[in-house]
């Protein structure tokens, strides 16, 4: 079942940079919500409920409730910018979903089977080389997460773009640029330094001691 959030708002028509300052000063931060074809309207959030709201991985990936002056409004999440140096929001963007416009959203991907891999049995290890990826689907088919089983992958072997399987009518938008775009996404491979270690122990023992002297 997934989760469901609520970002209560209220919209503001004092805007520009000594606005959000001003905000920034009463724990409030601007935001904004565009999109669907309607105005873009600006928004006060409280900072520390949108804070904790950033703490849950899905909440990047949903379809959210904007509660803009009491009205529910659908949006995904589409920006957020931070304090450089302080565990601050300064600013929060919110894009309004249709049922007929596509979304170009990233998503994480999570990753099942690898206690079970022949290759990590072997003592290999996994190197996650992506960790989410770029999609695009309607609003009712986003999915909180796409899950990549390496439950099969032996010492060498990787995973591609292309080997994900993905919901009905979710693509992975580096896939439509061509083949050249299909990377790795996981890969199963020996520590450094075993091979060489097997080899010093080789030549550890076949050398010999020059004598006649």
């Amino acid at each position: 079942m997934k989760e469901s959030f609520i970002v209560n708002t209220e919209s503001r028509t004092d805007v520009g940079k000594g606005a959000s300052r001003r905000l920034r000063r009463t724990d409030k931060i601007p935001a904004v919500i565009y999109g669907a074809g309607q105005d873009a309207v600006s928004l006060t959030l409280d900072h520390d409920e949108m804070f904790h709201h950033l703490e849950h991985e899905a909440f990047y990936s949903h379809i959210l409730t904007v509660n803009v002056d009491g009205k529910g409004e659908k949006a995904v999440l589409k920006d957020v910018q931070r304090h450089p140096s302080k565990p601050k929001l300064m600013h929060i963007d919110f894009l309004r979903v249709s049922t007929t416009d596509k979304l170009h959203m990233h998503v994480p991907l999570h990753f099942v089977g690898e206690e079970v891999g022949p290759g990590v049995k072997a003592g290999g290890l996994v190197s996650h080389l992506m960790t989410s990826i770029d999609i695009s689907c309607l609003a009712k088919d986003l999915p909180e997460y796409l899950e990549v089983d390496i439950s099969g992958l032996d010492l060498g072997d990787s995973l591609h773009l292309s080997d994900i399987k993905m919901p009905a009518g979710v693509e992975i938008i580096a896939l439509t640029h061509g083949e050249d775009h299909d990377l790795p996404v996981v890969s199963v491979h020996a520590p450094k330094g075993s091979g060489a270690t097997e080899e010093e122990g080789e030549e550890a023992g076949t050398d010999e001691t020059p004598g006649g002297e």
